[in-house]
């Protein structure tokens, strides 16, 4: 066994597919294939299940992983303890539903690239389904998504919650709903309304809200930030949690402003998850610890999955 085959495996299981691994590896498929293969019969374990959409990690390899993750983290430390110049970096991949974006997400990654220069985070864009998916197989290392109160976890994953609101209506400053304190359904529905695509938290809410009533004149989109453009632009009004839109340079600029929803006290929490593991890559340890910082810091209450002790935010 080498220490190669682990990365190989480890980089198929991260980008999905054989393809993407090989592209970023630089070796051609078939070669990467092989060498995937002479693991699986050397582990006597097929490690992948390999279907004409792409490959993805087997039960039994999903098993593994932490073993896998655990052995490259041990390659790791002793080629940093033996002064290696050339080390081969690490990569973090975050999958986000687009929450927060400028308060929280990109002072993280700030922040740890700083202390971190050699290691990549990637930022994948994604529905919670697919954040979630990807954690379990391995795909992403950390998930940012939002959740409403009463919401169940998923099974294997732990989770952090960050940052709680509620949700708001996002509107130009210069619509007719801007001049009021808050927003009814009634009024909302007098508006075109940019509704979040199924699959994302506000989509189900806004489903919840408007009780099978429909808006004058509806668009769909994908995610927070693309919403907050298409309002902007005077396109509509969406319904966003209060922490995607207080900040946001949009807001700064004075181009998108929000009202709260009359009557309604719903929670929205913003949560960071992760797969359940023995071992976790001593860099997705410090970028999940760095954005547990910042929600303190932002004045979030920060809360483990079990909801047993919750305290009050830090600063």
């Amino acid at each position: 066994m080498r220490t190669e085959q682990l990365e190989y495996i480890a980089a198929v299981t991260r980008l999905g597919s054989l393809r993407r691994a090989a592209e970023e590896l630089r070796l051609s498929q078939p070669a990467l294939s092989e060498t995937v293969r002479n693991l699986e019969r050397e582990l006597g374990v097929d490690l992948l299940e390999r279907k004409r959409s792409g490959a993805t990690m087997s039960a039994e390899g999903r098993e593994l992983l932490p073993h896998i993750a655990q052995v490259l983290e041990a390659v790791d430390r002793l080629r940093a303890a033996a002064g290696e110049q050339h080390r081969v970096s690490r990569m973090v991949r975050v999958g986000t539903v687009s929450a927060a974006t400028v308060p929280l997400l990109i002072p993280v990654v700030r922040e740890f690239r700083a202390a971190h220069p050699v290691t990549q985070v990637e930022v994948v864009a994604a529905r919670q389904a697919e954040i979630h998916r990807g954690l379990a197989e391995g795909a992403f290392d950390l998930g940012l998504v939002n959740e409403l109160d009463g919401d169940d976890l998923p099974a294997g994953l732990d989770s952090v919650e960050l940052l709680r609101g509620r949700p708001v209506v996002c509107l130009r400053p210069d619509s007719p709903l801007a001049a009021l304190d808050a927003v009814t359904v009634d009024e909302l529905l007098t508006e075109p309304l940019i509704a979040m695509r199924t699959g994302y938290v506000m989509h189900r809410f806004v489903h919840r809200l408007l009780a099978g009533r429909l808006p004058s004149f509806s668009y769909s989109t994908d995610g927070a930030e693309m919403g907050k453009l298409m309002v902007a632009e005077g396109l509509g009004v969406t319904v966003l949690p209060d922490f995607s839109v207080v900040g946001d340079p949009l807001e700064r600029q004075g181009t998108i402003t929000h009202r709260p929803l009359a009557g309604d006290a719903t929670g929205v929490r913003l949560t960071l998850r992760r797969r359940r593991a023995d071992a976790v890559p001593r860099a997705a340890q410090e970028l999940h610890e760095a954005f547990v910082r910042r929600g303190c810091e932002l004045g979030g209450v920060v809360q483990g999955a079990t909801g047993s002790h919750a305290r009050p935010a830090e600063g």
